[in-house]
């Protein structure tokens, strides 16, 4: 049986330290006579960003480094956090026959086991601190732990140190200084690089294809002519971002748009997967399909399912209306396992409208959910050519639930209108499939 060595990785573009991982591979290869298959991410960077290099060039330059096969992961980066997308992958390549993994790392490998122990016991993969080393790493050991239980086996990690001339080596280094140097590839830069890279870049850059961009144009004329309601309806825009993309209108340039999300509290991680979801009109429907695909599947840990999120949501705005902090409530959550049943995924709100407003209502008519200018939750009633925008009226406690869900970034919610003898209502849906 043929069996695998597998890398996992961006190679944009493929330098001396990606070489020395193509190189431990083959060692490793060569003793079986297995192959050594690069999971090469497409579309979007595993960090959620445009690729510098097209795929076919990073794939031709990862072959000239050694490589036996490529194999393409597209679909994820724009959609899903690395919490979601890195136990995808991993299931992928053990599915495939992937035995051993190699990556680089400057920690020595029983360290990373120390760290990763923490989160296969918690079950979880978001939020790891950015203050642990290569915390990178330390996700794919605990999530190659984690599918232990699904599939009975794991792939063999082999860790090796990072490559350092002058400094790590970083493409992101290598990207900006052929940029900066008219896209010419700069000597010092040249003796990062593998021949076999550098003529290929030089191609690329000849025939115009590098760098790769964004769409601007549509994501300018998405964060400019959006309303609040239909911003909502993306992934990964909570309420602050949408309040602060409408105050920030008009966008013109890629730095207007990263001072938006910083205002809005975004790093720069969340803030590429946002502008990702714009550009790809990723809608909150969408990644919850997906997470539900993978969670039926196994892959998910329970602990990041769709509905450990609504139950948090849940629980942290139960214990904030006892006056406990949602900091404290949050971390209780994840580290008890609190597991709550029979969470409410419908209630209804009342509505504050004018006499006039009241004709124009219908049982049955949509009502589009957002966070107003002032902070507060309300909808939007369209009547054949007429508005209404109403706060929403709703018990404290879940003002709080509605609001933790709609600032999930993930989780989509609907409203409808709805004729009661008392006359008309908001019922809400949180949708959890």
């Amino acid at each position: 049986m043929l069996l695998l060595i597998g890398i996992s990785a961006d190679f944009d573009p493929v330098h001396l330290g990606h070489v020395d991982l193509i190189n431990k591979a083959r060692e490793l290869a060569d003793k079986n006579g297995d192959e050594v298959v690069i999971y090469l991410n497409k579309g979007y960077s595993a960090n959620h960003g445009p690729f510098f290099t097209s795929f076919e060039a990073r794939r031709a330059m990862a072959i000239a480094a050694g490589a036996d096969k490529v194999v393409a992961i597209e679909g994820l980066h724009h959609r899903l956090t690395l919490a979601y997308s890195v136990p995808i992958r991993i299931a992928m390549m053990i599915e495939d026959g992937v035995v051993e993994y190699v990556d680089a790392a400057n920690v020595s490998t029983d360290k990373i086991k120390q760290y990763s122990k923490r989160f296969v016991k918690e079950g979880i993969f978001v939020g790891i601190p950015r203050n642990l080393p290569n915390r990178n790493v330390i996700r794919w050991f605990a999530v190659n732990d984690f599918l232990y239980n699904k599939y009975h086996r794991k792939m063999e990690f082999h860790i090796i140190p990072e490559l350092e001339v002058d400094g790590k080596i970083s493409g992101r280094f290598i990207r900006k200084s052929i940029i900066e140097n008219n896209m010419e590839i700069p000597e010092e830069i040249k003796e990062l690089l593998p021949d076999s890279t550098t003529k290929i870049l030089q191609r690329e850059i000849k025939a115009g294809n590098i760098p790769k961009d964004r769409n601007w144009k549509k994501i300018y004329s998405t964060l400019n002519t959006s309303s609040r309601p239909n911003l909502m309806k993306l992934a990964y825009l909570n309420g602050s971002a949408i309040n602060e993309i409408i105050k920030g209108r008009v966008y013109r340039d890629e730095e207007s748009i990263w001072a938006t999300f910083r205002r809005a509290g975004y790093g720069p991680v969340l803030t590429r997967l946002a502008i990702s979801a714009v550009e790809e009109n990723v809608t909150r429907f969408e990644v919850i399909k997906l997470m539900r695909e993978y969670e039926d599947k196994g892959v998910i840990p329970p602990e990041q399912s769709v509905d450990k999120v609504i139950e948090r949501a849940y629980y942290v705005a139960n214990q904030t209306q006892k006056g406990i902090l949602a900091h404290d409530a949050n971390n209780k959550f994840r580290k008890e396992k609190i597991a709550i049943k029979n969470i409410p995924l419908e209630f209804s709100g009342g509505l504050s409208l004018t006499k006039f407003e009241t004709k124009k209502m219908e049982n049955g008519l949509e009502a589009q959910l957002y966070i107003s200018g002032d902070g507060k939750i309300a909808c939007q009633i369209k009547k054949d050519k007429f508005k209404i925008k109403t706060n929403l009226v709703l018990p404290a406690e879940e003002v709080t639930y509605l609001r933790y869900i709609i600032d999930s970034q993930l989780i989509p919610t609907t409203a409808t209108v709805v004729k009661t003898q008392k006359g008309f209502r908001i019922k809400v849906t949180i949708h959890n499939s």
